[in-house]
């Protein structure tokens, strides 16, 4: 079987370079497949400007290279909000990223439940048809684009689980594929190759990085709780062809990170449990 593809996040790069500047950079330590973050100011669609989204995109075209998933992270924004204002501005983003990722050629925007952790939350059911009810609005906006929507495994949304994502996935419509975060998986103890197991032809993308269990991160693989080996082998069991994502989230910005040597050492550690080398 062949090796499981690798993409890189422009995570670390959110505030040190803007988005086509990460992707050159990444491209020169030997990349060709990205997650692009979309997020002010490092690539947020309405600050783009004609001829900016056609550098981005010839660029694309001149190197060969992809942007395989844009991710809009859980920074300022939240789908499942009590505020319908706060609802249909993140929906109205979510738009904004679909139209850039069918202009650039990128088959899937991930979108994540809203968070929950304040001292009381509203009830689950009133986020669930939030959420639910957004998300139906994207797959309807996303038909004919080449894009679809995919769900991901948040630990501090309110739904947290691999199940949680498949089954509200099945509810909202066969249109809707998940990403699974491996990391957060493991970090909410659940049984990693069960899970990939579980959620079989649903799954489109998969992010993978490393966390302890006192503090919640996205790591360098090798130093925390992630086993990238069980993964692979239950990629391979369900037959998985799609990218995995190393999301690395080491801020580039902070005095002595080294996101570059991260993400380069985690990619040697994926190579030798089935994943494609660098």
């Amino acid at each position: 079987m062949a090796d499981l593809p690798v993409a890189v996040s422009t995570f670390p790069y959110l505030y040190s370079h803007d988005g086509l500047g990460a992707l050159r950079h990444l491209h020169a330590q030997g990349h060709k497949a990205f997650e692009m973050m979309v997020f002010p100011p490092h690539c947020w669609p309405s600050e783009l400007t004609p001829s900016r989204r056609r550098e981005y995109k010839a660029w694309l075209g001149d190197t060969g290279c992809a942007i395989t998933s844009f991710c809009y992270p859980l920074l300022d924004n939240n789908p499942n909000s009590t505020d319908a204002k706060m609802r249909r501005y993140t929906l109205d983003r979510y738009r904004e990223a679909i139209d850039l990722s069918a202009d650039w050629g990128c088959p899937y925007v991930c979108a994540i439940p809203g968070p929950v952790n304040s001292l009381i939350d509203p009830p689950v059911d009133w986020m669930r048809a939030w959420f639910i009810e957004g998300m139906r609005e994207l797959v309807d906006f996303a038909k004919g684009s080449g894009v679809e929507i995919i769900l991901e495994n948040v630990p501090f949304t309110f739904l947290p689980t691999a199940r949680d994502m498949l089954e509200v996935a099945q509810e909202i419509g066969p249109e809707v594929g998940l990403n699974f975060d491996v990391c957060n998986s493991a970090y909410i103890r659940e049984d990693v190759p069960a899970a990939i197991r579980m959620m079989g032809s649903r799954l489109k993308n998969v992010h993978i990085s490393d966390s302890g269990y006192e503090v919640f991160k996205h790591n360098r693989l090798g130093t925390g709780i992630v086993q990238p080996g069980p993964a692979g082998a239950a990629l391979r069991e369900i037959g998985y062809t799609g990218m995995t994502v190393l999301e690395i989230i080491t801020d580039a910005t902070k005095p002595g990170a080294d996101p570059d040597g991260d993400i380069r050492a985690s990619h040697a550690i994926l190579a030798q449990h089935g994943w494609a080398a660098a």
